[in-house]
């Protein structure tokens, strides 16, 4: 133990004391092509054979959906989050998820908080198929206020060459498949907070009755991973092109996917907006382009089918547990999102 080291903040026990705690949530994750234990210098995994693999790599945190986590005192979510993230824009690019690692930094380490942090990581893991392979806790004393931290997920997986979605084969009449999220996701928290908690963070506790939760509880709901339903519809149909919705909502990403001379039309009746959304929008008036600009609105994936294919692929999405809608399609123009119908104000 180096006292003069925890004089200066940094308690390299404390640091042990985390691993210790972690690696039991880490093991969890273990797929067969990982080697090794976690403690080396860098995560270790096979890569099995292809025959023209690509790797597809993605980093992203959670932002200040953090500050609710600190307000409740609850952390055993937000790892889920750092990994959905990550692993969402691996595979609307076509590629498995292989392996995950993440970075904890705090200013002073305190290893129950550490364990659940990573506990919602290896969750995260667990449900992407994916393995945590390694991480860093780094203890920063003077650069967190007490009690806080952030985190970043780093996630890399492979797909054949050939089976890369890259979006040049969408055509005019192609359909749009939208999968439900599961709230705000991780996004757009830093106007969502603005306008709810403006007051202080004593409102998280109000109970909403049309969500059935606390506002505190609402907000934290974890990321929704799509990694499973998507390889399973990639492996059935002719997926041509996924968007994860993300910061800059279904304006700023369905467009990402579409190749020169396509536009998206959607139509913004064809799903109910969750309440969360609604009630943003009213109590900062807010108007429906900055809302659809900021927020997924209740989507939170979307692909992009051959129009006949568009109503089975819904149905097995729905078997694996999402709600899905066809929410538009595809027609001649410049790339970018046009719009039809209004919002569901259900």
């Amino acid at each position: 133990m180096s006292e003069a080291y925890r004089a200066a903040g940094v308690d390299i026990d404390a640091g042990n004391e985390a691993v210790r705690r972690i690696k039991e949530h880490v093991r969890r994750t273990r797929r067969r092509e990982v080697i090794g234990d976690i403690g080396g210098f860098g995560g270790l995994f096979a890569l099995k054979s292809f025959d023209q693999p690509v790797l597809v790599s993605a980093t992203d945190g959670v932002g200040t959906k953090l500050k609710i986590a600190f307000a409740l005192d609850r952390h055993d979510t937000i790892g889920i989050d750092c990994v959905a993230m990550c692993v969402n824009d691996v595979v609307v690019q076509g590629a498995e998820p292989l392996f995950f690692l993440d970075y904890l930094a705090t200013g002073k380490l305190v290893p129950e908080q550490a364990e659940a942090v990573v506990k919602g990581v290896a969750d995260g893991c667990v449900e992407a198929g994916c393995a945590l392979i390694g991480g860093e806790t780094a203890e920063m004393p003077d650069m967190y206020a007490p009690g806080e931290y952030d985190i970043a997920g780093f996630c890399v997986g492979v797909a054949e060459r050939e089976r890369l979605l890259t979006g040049t084969s969408i055509r005019p009449g192609d359909v749009l498949l939208g999968l439900s999220s599961s709230g705000l996701h991780s996004n757009g928290f830093s106007l969502a907070r603005k306008v709810l908690l403006s007051g202080g963070p004593d409102r998280l506790g109000e109970k909403l009755p049309e969500e059935g939760c606390t506002l505190g509880e609402e907000l934290l709901r974890p990321t929704r991973i799509y990694v499973k339903t998507f390889l399973s519809l990639l492996r059935r149909f002719d997926v041509k092109g996924g968007a994860h919705i993300t910061g800059g909502g279904l304006v700023e990403n369905v467009p990402r996917m579409l190749p020169e001379g396509c536009r998206a039309v959607i139509d913004r009746g064809s799903w109910p907006v969750p309440p969360i959304f609604r009630r943003i929008a009213r109590e900062g008036g807010i108007g429906d382009e900055d809302m659809f600009r900021t927020f997924n609105m209740g989507i939170g994936m979307v692909l992009c089918l051959p129009a006949g294919q568009a109503e089975e692929a819904k149905a097995r999405a729905e078997s694996l547990g999402e709600r899905a809608w066809i929410i538009g399609r595809v027609t001649e123009g410049s790339r970018g999102v046009a719009w039809t119908g209004r919002e569901d104000r259900r």
